[in-house]
């Protein structure tokens, strides 16, 4: 595999506290996986809080890590990440291309991340390799009828990732990481955003929907009883999806809506239930390795799109699927 020898730069995430501890989130050790397969080259992190995890940040091959002083600002507002990560990029002029996750701060941290560079962006990129001694990023477009393949042809390209693109892999070496205080000088229009009120987001025991590596959605088909739908869901250790009439219906909260108004998702397993497959829907699922769908119409948008499709009622369909997982189970135990 071609690889550069100029060092990366990754925009990484954690989740927790001071208190109780920061943890490097899964799509950033993805990013940081996808990082080792662009260079051979060094692998310098901005880490977004005062205490970065550098043992999660060392078994993925990190060898130093920016702590910008967040003092009297938010890293929730995608302007400061961005001027945190435009302090780091200057800090070695020759990085081959700063990544990022691309998350709903994501994509406008990109955006304005390449402004301050004087390069370009891509982003929902769903992989990354070397070409013509340059990084050539895919992606897909137009509602996922079209796989693209193209390159930030000036500057450092600034590339964010879409969560499950890149299986995460620690290196065989973990490295220790050199912990260095990085000084910005935060604008007045990114100081003039305040975050007033942080809630955070009840758990529901399961994995992020954008994390998750299965993804079981329900659609209208559910006529409102999302129970099959989370009980498949919890049978293969994945997450629960809907679609936007599920949720404009109040069957399910908003934060499980899948397509172009809500979570766009790339797991290696997308199960629809009921699920049509509209075009505002299919843009958001199209990055899945493998798409499987039950629904009771032959001629729903998702049947030219999935790899797998039953044609039944998902009344009938899943109860027996259910039954046949928890046999293997028991036989497995």
């Amino acid at each position: 595999m071609e690889q550069l020898s100029t060092p990366i730069l990754v925009i990484t995430d954690h989740s927790g506290n001071l208190d109780d501890g920061f943890v490097l989130t899964n799509p950033s050790k993805q990013l940081l996986t996808l990082a080792r397969t662009l260079t051979n080259g060094r692998i310098d992190a901005v880490a977004l809080n005062p205490a970065p995890d550098t043992q999660a940040l060392g078994a993925y091959g990190v060898n130093r890590v920016f702590t910008p002083d967040l003092t009297g600002v938010s890293p929730r507002v995608p302007a400061i990440v961005a001027e945190c990560g435009f302090a780091a990029a200057r800090q070695d002029l020759t990085y081959c291309a700063v990544l990022n996750v691309s998350n709903y701060r994501g994509r406008d941290v990109a955006a304005a991340l390449a402004m301050l560079l004087g390069s370009g962006a891509a982003v929902d990129v769903t992989d990354c390799h070397i070409a013509n001694g340059g990084i050539e990023a895919k992606k897909s477009v137009l509602a996922g009828s079209w796989i693209t393949s193209f390159q930030v042809t000036r500057g450092t390209p600034v590339v964010a990732l879409r969560p499950s693109s890149v299986e995460a892999v620690p290196v065989a070496e973990p490295t220790n990481p050199e912990v260095i205080a990085l000084d910005v000088d935060f604008s007045d229009s990114a100081r003039a955003i305040e975050v007033l009120e942080s809630v955070p987001q009840e758990g529901t025991g399961r994995v992020s929907l954008a994390e998750a590596p299965v993804v079981v959605c329900g659609g209208r088909g559910t006529d409102g009883d999302f129970t099959q739908v989370e009980e498949l869901a919890d049978q293969l250790g994945g997450a629960v999806g809907a679609t936007r009439v599920a949720c404009d219906e109040g069957w399910i909260d908003r934060t499980a809506q899948i397509g172009q108004t809500g979570v766009t998702v790339a797991p290696n397993l997308y199960i629809g239930l009921g699920v049509s497959g509209a075009v505002h829907h299919a843009c958001g699922i199209q990055a899945s390795d493998h798409i499987a769908a039950v629904v009771d119409d032959p001629d729903a948008p998702i049947v030219e799109l999935a790899d797998f499709v039953v044609i039944g009622d998902i009344n009938e369909v899943v109860p027996a699927a259910l039954e046949e997982l928890q046999s293997i189970r028991s036989a497995n135990d």
